[in-house]
């Protein structure tokens, strides 16, 4: 028997797994002892990694769609030929931005740089990842107040923090190995909740402060004016190293504590303890996770949260930080990674020298290379429904489910001329509408680095071989690149360490330069943390940014940045009085449940159909009992049946769904972030009956 170390591909955690496997065979999955981010612990998800295609096998070979409507199998050169031939058509008739990608968080990061090199660099097409979902907003909350997308904490800080407050975040449930991180805390910390929603981690808490649904940055900028006028702030780290302080300043005086409680549900009294909290912590930190996110001013209201940390000197130190906490196993890898909206290692398209710099590390002609940001998800959605573009590939993601107002999405895959998923799975909702199916493995049998919340860099270590005909991601793009004729495009890429090297040498230089770290030094490893720079000497696995309190703006300051708040979108009615709130369900279930699916301990208790938590009054005003049907009637048009559970950890005037169900999106809004164009998935109104 050989024992495997691996890396936990669900959540941005990425939890070590040891796999003891013997003849092909995964006989155990034990979390790795000692491993800095889960040290012998993981989730069910985690423990269950084993229950992929086992359930549920996917094809070996391709799957096409024929004249009469049923798919048929073709061969893997077939599939190529068929996948070029098409998008060249397209683009010859149509323009190169006639076809696009959608690709995911759920990839290995040599896979999203291979599949960004395809479809960027040669072909010139526009291609977004889901985690325009979940993390885009803390990307350009990031770039706009640090100068670059560079969470500053390590998961250590959740043990070292006097005081923790989670806005918006649900660990318990989302991250629960973060959750025993809290619980190993020593300091006998202060843990408060801001949630328009009693959560599971707000039940733990000392405070849960219920606030109402979206009015996170009102409290935050009166929060930040109390702050100021009672003289509860660091001057001196102010004066330093921070920007517009002043501006701030003037512009946080008009949230004043006379008009909090009307405008948050939060009273004065309340607002004023909070504040006494912070300005008491030695060592406060700030999280933040979906429920900031997915709204629609989600980048202000991070800024608010960042605006906290530095006007009170909580950054840089063990302990403190305004720290957004990751979703997706690889969130982090495609944000810097995929090619998508920022070049290789981050920098803009403009940039003469990060041309330069892409342009030999790739081997490439710089003409070549992309001069603008891809659209965003929303866009590409749009212009397949208006015509615009014909063609469409997506990549280890079920959009029909998971995409906003999901109806768009199905209304888009009708427009198109040839729709394409890649997945592990052939029973997606999304692949019931494709015109070919490119199975891939798992990642069980996939080789790469994923790179986690904190810039943790680890290894992905196949426990188990390919079988004959068996392709992972990297093989199908290799494949489809092969078949496009990209002939010397594709020297550099031959295999995920070939892809490691050509994306490490685009760090150079970078925030996240990380050319001191070998592919193999990631094997059986703690993982290694960016940046860490060629000669660098790697003297503990757990380093936190901003501790010379420098930062990556062109002054070296970080920035405060405000803006009025805007108007609640959509806006309430009469005729839809209550509002809908999304979120997690159980700890075993994930996203659209397409591999928690397999996991026989999640499906035997969770709910088999969609249901929301209602509260019981309002349950009784409507007549509705226990796992009575309801219909949800919602602002942008559409409905959608859900058993009703009545709980009380929902205000009687609000509804909460989790997402893992297809009805759930099919009544979420199509409003977006103005910066980071992020969905607004936690905030529409609604009207309520019962089902006959």
């Amino acid at each position: 028997m050989k024992k495997v170390q691996s890396t936990c591909n669900y959540c941005s955690i990425a939890c070590n797994i040891d796999f003891n496997v013997e003849d092909n065979e995964i006989v155990s999955v034990v979390p790795t002892q000692g491993y800095p981010v889960n040290n012998g612990f993981c989730c069910i998800k985690g423990l269950n990694l084993d229950k992929q295609n086992t359930k549920f096998p996917n094809p070996v070979y391709p799957l096409i769609r024929g004249k009469d409507g049923d798919m048929e199998q073709i061969s893997w050169d077939e599939a190529f030929k068929v996948m070029a031939s098409k998008i060249k058509e397209l683009q010859d008739k149509y323009g190169r931005e006639s076809v696009a990608f959608i690709s995911t968080g759920q990839l290995t990061t040599e896979e999203m740089a291979l599949l960004g090199h395809i479809g960027r660099n040669y072909l010139g097409m526009n291609g977004d990842g889901n985690t325009r979902l979940c993390m885009a907003t803390s990307v350009v909350a990031h770039k706009q107040s640090y100068g670059f997308d560079a969470p500053p904490y390590t998961f250590d800080d959740l043990e070292l923090s006097d005081t923790l407050i989670f806005i918006g975040a649900n660990p318990v449930v989302a991250h629960p190995i973060l959750w025993t991180r809290v619980r190993n805390n020593k300091n006998n910390p202060k843990i408060i909740v801001i949630d328009p929603r009693q959560s599971e981690t707000a039940i733990r808490a000392d405070e849960w402060i219920d606030i109402k649904p979206k009015a996170d940055l009102r409290l935050l900028y009166t929060l930040a004016n109390y702050l100021i006028e009672k003289d509860w702030i660091d001057k001196d780290y102010i004066e330093k190293y921070t920007e517009d302080f002043e501006g701030f300043k003037e512009h946080v005086k008009k949230y004043t504590l006379d008009e909090v409680e009307e405008k948050t549900g939060i009273s004065k009294g309340r607002v004023e303890k909070l504040a006494e909290t912070i300005y008491k912590g030695k060592r406060v930190s700030f999280w933040w996770t979906m429920g900031v996110n997915q709204s629609y001013q989600a980048v202000r209201t991070a800024q608010a949260i960042i605006n906290l940390a530095i006007m009170t000197g909580n950054i840089g130190r063990p302990g403190t930080g305004a720290n957004s906490i990751t979703g997706q196993c690889n969130a982090m890898g495609s944000r810097l990674f995929s090619n998508t909206t920022g070049f290789y290692g981050g920098g803009d398209y403009d940039n003469e020298n990060r041309r330069n710099a892409i342009s030999k590390a790739l081997d490439m002609p710089e003409e070549m290379l992309p001069t603008k940001p891809t659209i965003p998800y929303d866009q590409i959605i749009e212009r397949c429904i208006t015509g615009e573009i014909k063609g469409l590939w997506i990549v280890a993601t079920n959009p029909i489910v998971s995409w906003t107002n999901s109806r768009k999405f199905r209304e888009a895959t009708e427009h198109l001329e040839f729709f394409v998923v890649q997945d592990i799975y052939d029973n997606t909702e999304s692949v019931k509408m494709c015109h070919l199916l490119l199975p891939s493995q798992s990642g069980l049998k996939k080789e790469g680095v994923l790179i986690n919340s904190e810039r943790r860099l680890s290894r992905v270590v196949p426990a188990l071989r390919k079988e004959e005909n068996e392709y992972t991601d990297y093989d199908i793009f290799l494949g489809v690149g092969k078949a496009l004729g990209m002939g010397k495009y594709l020297d550099k890429w031959k295999t995920p360490e070939d892809a490691f090297n050509t994306i490490r040498e685009c760090t150079k230089g970078m925030p996240c330069d990380f050319t001191g770290i070998e592919y193999d030094m990631l094997k059986d490893s703690d993982g290694i943390q960016w940046p860490f720079k060629k000669g660098d000497e790697l003297k503990s696995n757990q380093r936190r940014l901003y501790e010379d309190n420098k930062f990556f703006t062109p002054s070296g300051k970080a920035k405060f940045i405000y803006e009025e708040v805007a108007e609640e979108n959509p806006k309430p009615s009469e005729d839809y009085p209550y509002y809908f709130n999304t979120g997690r369900g159980t700890v075993g279930q994930w996203h659209t449940q397409t591999r928690t699916n397999e996991i026989e301990f999640v499906t035997a208790i969770v709910p088999g159909e969609a249901y929301i938590n209602i509260h019981p009054e309002l349950a009784e005003e409507y007549g509705i009992k226990e796992n009575d049907k309801v219909i949800v009637n919602s602002q942008n048009g559409e409905s959608a049946t859900f058993i009703a559970k009545l709980s009380r950890t929902v205000k009687k005037n609000h509804i909460y769904a989790p997402m893992h169900y297809i009805e759930c999106n099919k009544i979420t809004p199509s409003v977006y972030d103005p910066y980071s164009k992020e969905p607004s998935y936690k905030f529409i109104h609604v009207n309520i009956k019962k089902a006959i």
